[in-house]
């Protein structure tokens, strides 16, 4: 279940992101957009929270932020640059909507302090290992590149976008940078993130030709 925080945090991300994908051309369009984000993300938290169970571990779903910016020890920011917030709005005024940035919730994996799996038994740790954070990435993107097949052969709405949404969502969140899913993915398997990559770009390059 999620809490009211990450809850108030889904629900935010949805206005911001359905606010660039329509640049208010239509209120219309704002709650179709939002509609599908708020389905999108649905999606792909659920199918984190699902992997993490069965790796007997919780998540902490929470907005994107930058708290770095160089290599340095002392190479941080006062206060953590809400990315969430400044890379969608930014990038759809530079570009007038036509890009939309879709990645702006990650997540914390939080061990439980005994990890029991009836199939390998009772043990003990302190930390997950990056292998099955990975795993864990790797369960929402996959949700969402399958939930994106479902909704072009169910044949959704046009007005919901549901199909080249869910497509680009997967983009960007498979970045390899900063806290996103794709950073998880790529330090966790590099041939999964360079499979999820070629399966996205596929994708992407039939979405081009659709338009």
């Amino acid at each position: 279940m999620f809490t009211k925080k990450e809850l108030a945090s889904i629900l935010v991300t949805t206005v911001v992101l359905g606010f660039t994908a329509s640049l208010l051309r239509s209120w219309t369009i704002f709650l179709y957009s939002a509609l599908s984000i708020l389905v999108i993300l649905a999606v792909n938290i659920t199918a984190k929270e699902i992997a993490a169970y069965y790796l007997e571990t919780n998540i902490e779903i929470r907005p994107w932020e930058i708290s770095r910016y160089g290599f340095k020890p002392t190479s941080y920011f006062r206060k953590p640059l809400p990315a969430w917030l400044l890379f969608p709005l930014i990038l759809a005024v530079i570009s007038g909507g036509y890009i939309i940035w879709l990645a702006t919730l990650v997540f914390e994996p939080k061990p439980k302090t005994h990890r029991v799996a009836k199939r390998h038994g009772l043990y003990s740790f302190s930390e997950m290992s990056e292998y099955d954070i990975g795993k864990i990435a790797t369960a929402g993107i996959a949700a969402n590149l399958v939930f994106a097949v479902m909704g072009y052969l169910i044949g959704l709405p046009g007005e919901m976008n549901f199909v080249t949404l869910s497509i680009w969502f997967t983009f960007y969140n498979m970045l390899p940078v900063s806290d996103l899913d794709g950073n998880k993915t790529f330090f966790g398997s590099r041939i999964i993130w360079s499979v999820l990559a070629i399966i996205i770009l596929i994708a992407i390059t039939y979405i081009f030709l659709l338009v």
